[in-house]
């Protein structure tokens, strides 16, 4: 007795080195940097073409998972990719490697950079990270996530990029009252007039360093606050942030979306000081009440195949 489907046209293996050119392209890019750099361009010969099409690379994502082994293989692979771009990068995040050498490669090759992210890139000094900004100036987006800049670094990029509408200073935060510091969050302020977009996870700033925010940022749409501990969001300062800026995330705000660490490692010492008011729950002075929740060999990553 023949099968049901014994009828049925038999489906033709599809050749997917047969597809379109920008199909393909569309294909590849999506499997990022790393995997690019590491196997996909070794596939075939077609695909070694692709892969060193300039438009492959406007975005690079260089995320090291933080083991130190691997520091230089990815800094060699950073560079080939910034080389591919051909001056028309315009994202680039590292994470966990990088050193002046690295950024300052990026910036000399980079013009068009329009955004900058920096994760635990803990080998890149004041001076490498103020040279490179300067050659950077149509940055719209800075991220520096548990980087060791000072504010003299911050304060180059509020001078530096008049476009800059995303500013991101991520550290990690503590109760410690030693930890209190509005350096930071005066330079943002005085510098970064335009900027749109907010984000001081674990900043040691205080009620007087958010309040000269609120005042020197008045384009603000969002700002995070989660994990700044000595923030006192009481009376009329907490009205202006939820009138004034539409997205506001409060200290005690959930920070399970966010990968990093939020808090010292010794940070449980201060669970019990009595820090103040960090969620808004109180009478306004204008009597308006508001209540929100609480909380081996390293591999030569050029051209190793020459198909020419």
């Amino acid at each position: 007795m023949a099968s049901p489907n014994s009828n049925l046209p038999k489906e033709e293996s599809r050749n997917w080195l047969e597809l379109p050119r920008d199909v393909t392209m569309t294909i590849l890019m999506k499997l990022g940097a790393i995997e690019i750099l590491d196997t996909t361009q070794f596939v075939c010969r077609s695909w070694h073409s692709l892969c060193k099409d300039p438009s492959m690379w406007r975005k690079i994502d260089m995320e090291n998972i933080g083991d130190p082994d691997l520091r230089e293989m990815y800094e060699k692979m950073t560079y080939n990719a910034v080389d591919r771009s051909c001056g028309g990068l315009v994202e680039i995040h590292i994470q966990y490697f990088g050193n002046d050498d690295l950024l300052n490669f990026i910036a000399d090759r980079s013009s068009r950079l329009k955004s900058l992210r920096l994760a635990c890139c803990y080998w890149i000094t004041d001076e490498g990270f103020t040279e490179a900004i300067k050659k950077l100036p149509l940055l719209e987006e800075v991220e520096l996530t548990l980087c060791t800049f000072s504010a003299e670094e911050i304060k180059a990029v509020g001078l530096g990029c008049p476009f800059l509408k995303t500013f991101k200073l991520n550290h990690q935060g503590s109760r410690d009252p030693n930890f209190a510091d509005d350096e930071e969050a005066l330079v943002i302020a005085e510098t970064m007039p335009r900027l749109c977009h907010l984000q001081l996870i674990g900043n040691g700033l205080t009620s007087t360093g958010l309040e000269a925010i609120v005042n020197g940022c008045r384009h603000l749409e969002s700002l995070d606050l989660r994990a700044c501990f000595h923030v006192h969001l009481a009376g009329s300062l907490g009205k202006r942030c939820t009138e004034q800026i539409k997205h506001f995330r409060q200290p005690r705000d959930s920070t399970d979306d966010y990968k990093f660490v939020t808090t010292t490692d010794y940070d449980s010492d201060y669970e019990s000081y009595d820090h103040g008011i960090d969620d808004i729950d109180f009478l306004s002075d204008d009597d308006d009440y508001y209540e929100f929740s609480a909380d081996s060999e390293l591999p030569d990553y050029e051209d190793v195949f020459d198909y020419d």
